[in-house]
């Protein structure tokens, strides 16, 4: 399907976002409201969204800002609707869409739950064949899941391009559902926060015991039920419920969907969440830190009282002694069947969810693996509900659909130890897969390395790099090196750079294409098996960087040298900035403006489609005739005027306060790296002369006290120490 422009109308909070990730694609779209002062207001406030809706500033110069009368929505292909939730809004606007829009141009509404054919009633037989529902989930760029509704006068043919179009162009997780009130995700998702709703409200469990018992114990995300709804706002979720709690087709049904009074008195009290202050948690300042307080439910009442008080640590002893299980199968079962207040809640809500969602399936959905993806990529579930009860209830009757499998888990292992594996990905490609702790790179991962360039180079064709986890790789094992630090185990700590050095390097020089696959956060190791590669497929949303600074370090593990071979001469103090305020990429579009990725190098809308697209590269390379790489000999460096140079803006830095006595230090030292070190000016030095530097000022680095404690620091809060 070719859409070569669309239209969005409605600069609300979805509109303009969903404008915003159009222009992601390369899609260029007019955002139109009823004035282009509205849609001017609509754009700018989602730009002001952190994090932002769009992969580079740039992506801006495809959004055009108008009004309904600019005459754009005669020219569009594709027209998103996504004005307010109101039915007679919303038919008066589409019979306007009726009469402007072109013959064979699509029209979708961005609806959460209104019923698509009663949108529909009284347009022509042409728009009723091009119309249906788009629904995507909000934030539109960082939530998966886009809900497909047709009518039963859709064009079949219509609904499989336009899927087809959302999975591949826009990246994302794309589920038919049927034209019911709350389509899939809403219903489900709704139904079982109304039960935690209920379960607060009886008094029997905080509401920071049923935030802790819904996060990431049970495979559900950080915000888990309270913070989610104060990102979302409580009067969205009181629309939909409300919504549901009229339209749902069984009388029995409905009053599952009515919510418990206190949630009056918060509206009342203007209590929505973020966009108004305080909702079920409140931020204060006090004595120059930030407190975070909790709603008290008994004290909503009292129009007089502050309802807020201060956040109680739960004290829950069957989540916290369940919490180190690692398979969450076997930790849900724990938690489920297992005793006091945690158990209790799962049973009283989660259970009645599970079964409501078996019963009410099949009239929402096609399939029960379309609940599951709607719940995974929708509300970040780990499992889906047809999932958990063939988990929880031995559900044969009603089991687990299960996942369709990937690439990578339909491939063989050739070999494996508790670092990495390298698996046959077929047609004479290997994968090279982390899967240590958040992926990070030890000795067993460069055992790996080697094992794999082994493989391709006498069996194989191409070399991918890669897995299906969420981050592609976190970087070196620093627990490792700070306890060989903590010792002076220098010559230990040489050997490891060196060992690395040598792997990155192998991949490099591979007799056969390597491509990197990085989704996730690509940091420090990870972002230099990524340079060192022949070309990089990277997954729209890849967080690269090479962030040793912020650890007290810097890369050498060939990053360095690998930054300067890109940079023209001019350039060099780019690369000193980037490397030196460890600059992380928020996509892979500025990976390629930071110089992390080259325009050779590709990206991938649908994360699910990184390791299937690197191969068809790594083919295609292979196909080429692919030639090796020699290690460079002439690198043309700028000596002690670079030095000077460079030196000088560490100098001003420092003393404008902008940075430490310990960044000033590492400053100098990548510096002297990236002239060349002890040379004289614009000379030629080789790779390995560049590595070698690297390799020194890293063991020195790792002689500083204050190394030391930003890596402990790091280890202990997995954030950064400026000391």
């Amino acid at each position: 399907m070719q859409i070569r422009h669309a239209v969005v109308i409605g600069a609300g909070t979805m509109g303009a976002q969903i404008a915003a990730h159009l222009a992601n694609a390369g899609m260029p779209v007019a955002l139109l409201d009823v004035s282009v002062d509205a849609a001017r207001a609509g754009w700018q406030r989602a730009l002001a969204l952190k994090p932002g809706p769009l992969f580079v500033p740039e992506g801006a110069a495809l959004v055009q800002l108008g009004s309904l009368d600019a005459g754009l929505v005669s020219s569009a292909d594709w027209i998103i609707e996504a004005v307010v939730e109101d039915l007679d809004v919303k038919r008066e606007l589409l019979a306007r869409i009726d009469r402007e829009r072109a013959p064979h141009a699509i029209v979708t509404s961005n609806t959460s739950g209104l019923s698509l054919a009663a949108l529909a009633t009284g347009r022509s037989d042409s728009f009723r064949r091009h119309w249906l529902g788009t629904h995507f989930f909000n934030p539109p760029r960082y939530l998966k899941l886009v809900e497909l509704i047709p009518t039963p006068d859709t064009d079949p043919a219509l609904v499989a391009s336009l899927s087809v179009l959302i999975d591949r162009r826009l990246g994302k997780g794309v589920v038919v559902a049927k034209d019911t009130p709350g389509f899939i995700a809403n219903h489900v998702g709704v139904f079982g926060v109304v039960r935690l709703l209920q379960a607060a409200a009886s008094g029997e469990y905080t509401i920071e015991e049923i935030d802790a018992i819904t996060g990431p114990a049970i495979g559900r995300p950080k915000s888990a039920t309270f913070r989610t709804l104060d990102l979302a706002g409580l009067d969205v979720l009181v629309r939909v419920a409300r919504d549901l709690e009229r339209r749902v087709p069984r009388q029995e049904d409905r009053a599952a969907f009515r919510l418990p009074p206190f949630v009056d008195d918060m509206l009342a009290r203007g209590l929505l969440g973020e966009k108004t202050g305080g909702g079920f948690y409140k931020r204060i300042k006090r004595n120059e830190t930030t407190e975070i307080l909790t709603l008290d439910l008994a004290r909503l009442s009292d129009r007089d009282a502050d309802p807020y008080v201060v956040r109680r640590e739960p004290r829950l002893p069957a989540l916290d002694a369940a919490i180190g299980i690692a398979d969450i199968r076997e930790r849900m079962r724990t938690l489920f069947s297992g005793p006091g207040k945690t158990g209790a809640l799962l049973r009283a809500t989660l259970g009645p969810t599970l079964e409501y969602v078996a019963r009410v399936a099949p009239e929402i959905a096609n399939d029960p693996a379309d609940v599951d993806r709607a719940m995974r990529w929708g509300f970040g579930w780990d499992l889906g509900p047809f999932e958990l009860r063939a988990i929880l209830f031995d559900d044969a009757a009603g089991a687990s659909p299960g996942r369709a499998a990937t690439i990578l888990q339909r491939s063989r292992v050739i070999a494996s130890n508790a670092g990495a594996s390298v698996r046959d990905l077929g047609d004479g490609v290997a994968c090279l897969e982390f899967h240590s702790k958040m992926n990070t790179i030890g000795g067993d991962t460069i055992a790996m390395i080697h094992a794999a360039v082994d493989e391709v180079e006498t069996n194989g064709r191409a070399l991918v790099i890669g897995n299906d986890a969420e981050h592609f790789s976190a970087g070196a094992n620093l627990m490792l090196l700070l306890l060989e630090a903590q010792e002076g185990n220098w010559d230990d700590i040489d050997l490891m750079v060196r060992q690395f050095q040598t792997a990155t390097m192998r991949l490099k020089t591979a007799a056969v294409p390597v491509v990197a696959a990085p989704a996730g956060l690509t940091l420090g190791g990870g972002c230099e098996i990524c340079l060192h590669a022949d070309r990089v497929q990277a997954a729209a949303e890849a967080y690269i960087g090479l962030v040793e600074v912020g650890v007290g370090l810097i890369p050498a593990g060939g990053g360095t040298k690998e930054m300067l071979l890109r940079a023209r001469p001019a350039g060099v103090a780019g690369v000193f900035e980037t490397i030196g305020f460890g600059k992380t990429s928020t996509s892979a579009l500025e990976a390629r403006r930071l110089g992390y990725l080259r325009d050779a190098d590709g990206i991938t809308m649908n994360r699910d489609r990184v390791l299937e697209d690197a191969k068809e590269v790594a083919l295609a390379r292979a196909h080429e005739g692919y030639q090796p790489v020699l290690p460079r000999t002439s690198i043309v460096v700028g000596g002690p005027d670079t030095f000077a140079a460079l030196s000088l803006g560490v100098h001003l830095a420092h003393r404008a306060g902008r940075i430490s006595d310990h960044d000033a230090l590492i400053g100098r030292k990548l510096a002297w790296i990236l002239s060349g070190g002890d040379v004289p000016h614009r000379t030629t030095i080789t790779e390995r002369h560049l590595l070698d530097l690297e390799r020194a000022a890293f063991l020195s680095l790792c002689g500083e006290r204050k190394t030391l404690d930003r890596i402990g620091y790091t280890l202990k809060t997995g954030k950064t120490l400026r000391n």
